[in-house]
């Protein structure tokens, strides 16, 4: 039996250390960034290191600017590595698994002398050819393992002079991985308690291949080895491999790290993985930022550009699988980082819910000052090319903010304020606007007119004077008032709206609305 139990878990007594390590093949999905935020919140709460590594072996799927993509992405979110990629050289280096080439080939040389290996000179089109027969007997799962390997050409089968001589006139060859026949290897996980597999079910992976690359069973191992990773956190997809990543430890006489699988982002409205193409069709990102690959022309929304906060981001995601043990739901980062637990990290898949990351982004909105409120939306107006009295922005930022969810909205919620209404709405202008309206409107331009502040205060004065005045309710006024100065049946204090437009702007609306509404 080869057992790996969590023994950094038991003992904390070296510096933990983790590594998020990508493949540069497109933009980063957001079950990433969840796995790197974990590892990321993981180091922080026990004060180690969090490294980025990227890991591209398989040169036939790289993408031009995806690792810069990748580090951008998590300096957004405010998750940038102490170590690797993006952060500092402390030695440990390279970074990048092609640019650390030469260094395999002595570790699976070593493998082979150990015996833990072999030599495979197996054809693609005689592998495939194994596979058909296997299938045309009845058994589509074919694998090269103990007992397949005794009938194919490697070095276990064919003399040492032949297969010295193949090796001499450049015959492609492949490194597999020698299992042995009947044995129990079993991992402790810190999310999913203790894991057994047989070696009977598992195959001889290739380690190294024809190309001079290792696969990435061996170069992960290697690079965690050498990089002196303590817990290894990654996505539930790589738990089928752990068992040959144990035995892989065990060949080479280290010891293992803990390691800890998590769950799967789900679609929300059916079982599976979360993809683009769920997003596409329901209407939400599933990358962090905007992604445009330069070759393709592909590109892909991202949730900075789509309005969302790092933070709220962030939190969401944090909560997509683990859950806190408390009612507690919204966090800045250093309180995820206070809270974080790996054991409450859920063994099922979380279902994503893009409404609860609204939720997140409206809370993080609401909670900006009156200074930052404004900034957001002179971004906003900036953007689109309008005009504005910066004067005004904090307080027309912290109007709209109740009923906004992104800094786009400061500007969508309030137009009115900074255009002149072209349509009226229709609802409020069949049950509101009669025959009496334009008389009224009429009444209180002129008061208006006569206010020499023409401040929020003294326009209520004004505005409820009149109501006295006349003996009016404010509902049969209140709202041909709003109509007219914004076009809309609802919104903010009318008093406020119209001390930041102007007197001029206001008597100018309500003229306009009367002749158009009549």
């Amino acid at each position: 039996m080869y057992l790996c139990a969590n023994y950094n878990d038991i003992n904390m007594s070296s510096k933990v250390r983790v590594r998020f390590a990508p493949s540069p093949t497109g933009p980063l999905h957001i079950g990433g960034v969840r796995t790197a935020l974990y590892n990321y919140l993981f180091a922080k709460k026990h004060g180690g290191d969090f490294l980025l590594r990227i890991e591209d072996t398989d040169q036939t799927r790289f993408v031009q600017g995806a690792e810069k993509y990748i580090v951008e992405a998590l300096a957004w979110c405010g998750i940038s590595p102490d170590e690797g990629i993006g952060g500092e050289d402390r030695g440990n280096g390279p970074y990048r698994q092609s640019e650390r080439k030469p260094m395999y080939r002595e570790y699976a040389e070593q493998l082979l002398a150990a015996d833990k290996a072999y030599i495979a000179f197996d054809t693609a089109e005689e592998l495939d050819a194994m596979r058909q027969m296997a299938k045309d007997a009845g058994a589509s799962n074919w694998q090269y393992n103990y007992i397949t390997r005794g009938n194919m050409k490697n070095s276990l089968t064919l003399p040492k002079e032949e297969v010295d001589a193949k090796i001499a006139a450049g015959e492609p060859y492949v490194v597999r991985i020698k299992l042995p026949r009947d044995h129990e290897v079993r991992l402790e996980d810190t999310i999913r308690g203790w894991v057994s597999v047989n070696t009977n079910n598992m195959d001889d992976k290739v380690l190294f291949k024809a190309d001079g690359m290792p696969t990435y069973h061996l170069a992960n191992i290697v690079d965690d080895h050498l990089m002196g990773i303590t817990h290894v956190i990654r996505g539930e997809e790589w738990l089928p491999s752990a068992p040959l990543h144990v035995m892989l430890y065990e060949a080479f006489g280290w010891e293992c790290p803990t390691f800890a699988h998590l769950p799967l982002l789900l679609k929300p409205d059916g079982p599976g993985k979360l993809s683009k193409r769920d997003g596409d069709r329901l209407g939400f990102p599933v990358f962090p930022i905007d992604w445009k690959n330069d070759e393709t022309g592909e590109t892909a929304s991202g949730y900075r550009e789509f309005g969302f906060f790092p933070g709220a981001f962030i939190n969401m995601l944090a909560l997509l699988g683990w859950n806190p043990g408390t009612e507690q739901e919204v966090f800045d980062l250093q309180g995820l980082v206070d809270a974080f637990d790996l054991s409450k990290v859920s063994k099922s898949g979380a279902k994503f819910d893009f409404e609860k990351g609204k939720w997140f982004n409206q809370l993080y909105l609401r909670d900006l000052s009156e200074v930052e409120l404004a900034q957001e939306l002179k971004n906003v107006l900036d953007n689109e090319g309008l005009s504005y009295n910066e004067a005004h922005l904090g307080t027309i930022a912290t109007m709209m903010s109740e009923r906004a969810t992104f800094p786009k909205d400061l500007l969508e919620e309030g137009r009115f304020l900074f255009e002149t209404p072209s349509v009226y709405d229709e609802k409020t202008r069949n049950k509101k606007w009669s025959d009496a309206s334009a008389p009224m409107m009429q009444d209180i331009a002129h008061r208006f007119n006569a206010l020499p502040d023409f401040t929020s205060e003294a326009i209520e004065a004004s505005f409820k004077g009149y109501l006295a005045e006349k003996e009016l309710g404010f509902g049969k006024v209140g709202p041909s008032f709003r109509l007219a100065v914004t076009g809309r049946g609802m919104g903010p204090s009318m008093f406020t709206i119209c001390a930041v437009l102007g007197k001029d702007e206001v008597l100018a609306r309500i003229s306009k609305a009367i002749k158009v509404l009549g």
